[in-house]
């Protein structure tokens, strides 16, 4: 029987279900997924909260940070990954260049996301300017899901990939983005890099969950990227994440194992191959012995 939460009607999480989760002290799981077989596995598990993240853009695409990702790579993953869940609050980045400009543009990429890609919400990086932005976005009928503390979109303003919030009147700048978010109506914030204690204080002051990425166990739930997660990524990685799994390391092995079996010839063996009886086969050889077929024929 399965132990992690279900919706009012015993099937996908709805917001009602992650206030509950809030009100209840429980801790919210949420993690990252890009495609099909990695939401069906999250979902699957029990996570309560799916993200197609823009760190699709350095996971996934190749890109070197998360900037360059567009809306319309954005949707594409977010449809996959929402081809595999069927459980789950389903959550979707709105990338740089989508919100930023206007409350229009911000509405109109928006509305996209959910009718395009099938989100449940949106989330969106900031505060400042868009505390407009995401009240627009509620205002339109679509859930927001906030972003505070590090924010990749604008980690050259931010003095690069630091944690923030470390001087008090930093932290006291989070905690009222964090108030202003809540009052522009986002259902959910993500903390990240945010100092524990800081991060702590901002969750009990609010009436909305939070959810931290390297921002202590104060927070109302954690998320991880599913690439540093399950140790995909290799090499250094931030201070904040647990590899749970070797998955590059068990690819490897097995990508390895493959190309020495085809190489020795024991791949593929009798039990891969499919059967043809003696009768039918010597009619087939009949059919291709030399001279019985001209070269026209085969076309």
């Amino acid at each position: 029987m399965s132990t992690h939460p279900q919706g009012a009607s015993g099937a996908r999480l709805g917001l009602a279900d992650l206030a509950g989760l809030k009100r209840d002290g429980t801790p919210i799981v949420m993690v990252t997924a890009y495609d099909t077989p990695s939401a069906r596995l999250a979902d699957g598990a029990g996570v309560d909260m799916i993200l197609v993240g823009d760190s699709a853009a350095n996971n996934v695409l190749g890109y070197d940070d998360t900037t360059p990702i567009s809306m319309d790579e954005m949707i594409v993953l977010a449809r996959a990954a929402r081809r595999g869940t069927a459980r789950a609050f389903f959550v979707v980045d709105m990338p740089l260049g989508a919100f930023q400009v206007s409350d229009e543009d911000a509405v109109r990429n928006a509305v996209r996301l959910v009718k395009e890609a099938g989100a449940d919400a949106v989330k969106l990086e900031g505060a400042g300017l868009m505390v407009s932005r995401a009240r627009a976005i509620v205002s339109a009928g679509i859930p927001v899901m906030g972003h505070i503390g590090l924010t990749p979109q604008s980690a050259t303003m931010l003095g690069g990939f630091k944690a923030q919030g470390r001087t008090g009147a930093k932290a006291r700048q989070l905690y009222a983005d964090a108030l202003g978010l809540q009052a522009a109506g986002c259902f959910s914030l993500v903390l990240e890099a945010v100092p524990a204690p800081v991060a702590a204080r901002i969750t009990e002051a609010l009436h909305i969950p939070t959810v931290g990425i390297g921002a202590g166990p104060g927070c109302g739930g954690q998320v991880l990227v599913w690439h540093d997660l399950l140790g995909i990524n290799e090499g250094r990685a931030p201070k904040f994440v647990k590899r749970f799994a070797a998955v590059a390391a068990e690819t490897r092995r097995g990508l390895e194992a493959f190309a020495a079996e085809v190489r020795a010839g024991s791949y593929p063996a009798e039990e891969h191959t499919y059967p043809i009886s003696d009768a039918e086969l010597e009619i087939f050889d009949s059919e291709v012995a030399p001279g019985v077929l001209a070269g026209d024929d085969w076309l």
